[in-house]
């Protein structure tokens, strides 16, 4: 019998230019996070979980840090506008057996950032150090930020500076997003700011923000020299990125487009999943976001995804599924 695979340690998590699924809200909960993982995610990290609720015993925050003995591995990243809240936080987070706490600094949206949370920690540096230092001192497992490289204008740019007093409290890794919090996801993120922090720091840093294809997790590596790239809005369409992100950086080898087949399967399977997870109709509802990049390159592809977005039904989404794979095989005959 085979002995159980070692899990790896938290510094082999950032060895070989690790390519990550990045948190994003009413995204990357269980279900996607495994899909992810099967198309070459090397580490996951949960939606951001509010530090209060955590804390009041919420129902949702606790579903975000319920961790599967397969969901590995996998970061829980908790949020909040206070630093003692948050250390409390970080030590219910710490129970849940993740491979390690992150920090969200880097959130924009206003009743998140507005209120101090978040994107809104870049409003005082200080304060930050401050809050990550505390969490560093609370909980044994390796502490990470995540954050943007200002809150705004973007002629105010702390990060450089910001990254290595973090990194002296104790932060194990920093991620990132090339946007200042103003930016929201508008403009073209400046991967200079990470390289700048790089440059300076012996911890390991990620870039994150318009990386899009296997094509740009090089580019981002190549040009900023840092140690892994985070993946967010374009896995949301195509999981298959980090395949073809792990087939370039590690052969470079350019890898197919997903076939027909391929599109069909995951479609199938992410209903599946998220209807066992979340019931009908639910489960059905919340897997449509993805259905427009699934089904990207089949003939009569938006035609498919009206018909699969009116239907709350699993059995007639799968219906709807086979009887399109079906005529797609026959008029390929």
């Amino acid at each position: 019998m085979d002995s159980p695979k070692a899990s790896p340690t938290f510094e082999q998590l950032f060895q070989g230019q690790p390519v990550i699924l990045a948190p994003m809200e009413d995204v990357s909960d269980e279900v996607f996070r495994r899909l992810c993982r099967e198309h070459g995610a090397g580490l996951c990290v949960t939606e951001f979980v509010n530090a209060e609720g955590l804390l009041r015993g919420c129902k949702t925050a606790k579903r975000k840090i319920t961790l599967g003995a397969e969901d590995t591995p996998t970061a829980i990243q908790i949020y909040g506008s206070d630093p003692e809240r948050l250390a409390e936080a970080a030590s219910v987070a710490e129970a849940a057996n993740p491979a390690f706490i992150d920090i969200n600094c880097g959130c924009w949206v206003p009743k998140i950032a507005g209120r101090g949370a978040g994107a809104g920690w870049l409003r005082n540096p200080a304060a930050m150090v401050a809050m990550a230092k505390l969490i560093v001192g609370t909980v044994k497992l390796p502490v990470t930020v995540k954050t943007r490289i200002g809150y705004g204008p973007e002629s105010e740019m702390p990060i450089v500076e910001l990254a290595k007093r973090l990194e002296d409290v104790g932060v194990r890794v920093l991620t990132i997003h090339c946007r200042t919090a103003q930016m929201g996801h508008s403009g073209n993120a400046d991967w200079s700011y990470a390289a700048k922090a790089k440059a300076q720091l012996k911890i390991p840093v990620i870039v994150n923000g318009d990386i899009k294809t296997a094509e740009d997790a090089k580019r981002a590596l190549d040009e900023t020299g840092c140690d892994g790239v985070m993946i967010g809005r374009a896995a949301i369409d195509h999981p298959w990125v980090f395949d073809e992100c792990r087939d370039l950086l590690d052969r470079g080898v350019v890898r197919p487009a997903p076939s027909f087949d391929e599109r069909f399967d995951l479609c199938r399977d992410h209903l599946i999943a998220n209807v066992g997870a979340r019931g009908e109709p639910y489960g059905v509802r919340v897997t449509r976001r993805h259905l427009t990049g699934y089904l990207r390159g089949l003939p009569g592809a938006a035609s498919i995804r009206k018909r699969l977005l009116f239907s709350d039904s699993l059995a007639e989404c799968l219906q709807i599924l086979e009887e399109e794979r079906t005529r797609l095989a026959a008029a390929a005959a």
